[in-house]
């Protein structure tokens, strides 16, 4: 990268950066691969392409399930474990080489397409919050409350994604840190929802629970077709795939606890949903927090 640009990616930070010397690097290009156990979502995905922006990085391929980064890059392995070391990820260093420069070149995806599919998978998703949230309130179910956070999160990844697009890594972390501390917001409310209901008492609507998330379920299944045609493609809309079939899970168990609260009578089954997604959603937004925050510290090494 030349140093001008790298230049332009420290303005905006405005710590007074200024060129004071430059010399040429190796043109060589490594692969890298890098076991990375606490990658598991999209939110995580996204903060380390913040740490490595601006790094000399051809290409980042990433392997949820595996649990693996591997970087095409002209760095030294060790200066991009650098940066990836302050994710607390657990990163490590598996294996290096150099390659041929071809084999560095971007996979080519439908941008445009992508970009599109998660504009309405953002829509869906708000609507959705929304809709649950009101809906949990008037059925006096803490299952359906916590499933709209569910929501939320899923909205909020994808707004971030969007928002990132030729961001610089700062805005990136900022409007990260903006849905992280939302999210933990209404989690945190719910949790208290939770609480407050198993001493005060509830008498949780077990048709409406049902119906309301059987509508969101659909929600979720018409995200999975939407994002299908592209989860072979970028990594984020992979990773959407993963959200969206994990938010299945989330509206089946809504369900059959409502099916137990009107087989029963006990409100016990949607206080316990209610704590598990809460709970589920209380981790990740802490999480996001966590990484925006240590993407953003002045002091981590740069490539």
């Amino acid at each position: 990268m030349a140093p001008d640009r790298l230049l332009d990616l420290l303005v905006p930070l405005r710590f007074g950066a200024a060129i004071a010397e430059t010399t040429d690097v190796p043109t060589q290009v490594e692969r890298s691969v890098f076991d990375v156990p606490k990658m598991d979502c999209p939110s995580e995905e996204r903060l380390i392409r913040m740490a490595l922006d601006g790094a000399p990085v051809d290409r980042l391929d990433f392997d949820l399930n595996a649990r693996r980064l591997t970087v095409f890059h002209r760095a030294s392995p060790e200066e991009v474990l650098a940066l990836l070391t302050p994710l607390n990820f657990g990163a490590k260093l598996s294996e290096t080489g150099p390659v041929a420069a071809t084999e560095a070149t971007p996979v080519e995806t439908d941008e445009k397409g992508e970009r599109s599919t998660l504009m309405i998978l953002l829509v869906i998703n708000a609507v959705m919050f929304v809709a649950e949230f009101a809906g949990g309130l008037w059925a006096q179910s803490t299952g359906l409350i916590a499933d709209s956070l569910d929501m939320f999160a899923d909205a909020a990844v994808y707004g971030v994604s969007l928002y990132a697009v030729g961001k610089a890594a700062s805005s990136q972390a900022s409007a990260a840190r903006l849905s992280g501390y939302f999210q933990l917001l209404l989690a945190l409310g719910a949790l208290f929802e939770v609480v407050r209901r198993f001493f005060g008492g509830s008498e949780p609507e077990a048709p409406a629970m049902m119906a309301i998330s059987l509508v969101a379920l659909v929600a979720n299944v018409a995200c999975m077709a939407l994002i299908s045609k592209h989860r072979t493609g970028g990594v984020h809309m992979r990773a959407s795939w993963i959200f969206s079939t994990n938010d299945v899970i989330a509206n089946t168990g809504v369900i059959v606890a409502g099916a137990l609260v009107a087989w029963t009578g006990s409100h016990y089954p949607d206080l316990i949903v209610g704590l598990l997604i809460a709970l589920v959603v209380l981790s990740g937004a802490v999480r996001i927090l966590r990484l925006a925050n240590a993407n953003n510290q002045p002091s981590a090494p740069k490539a």
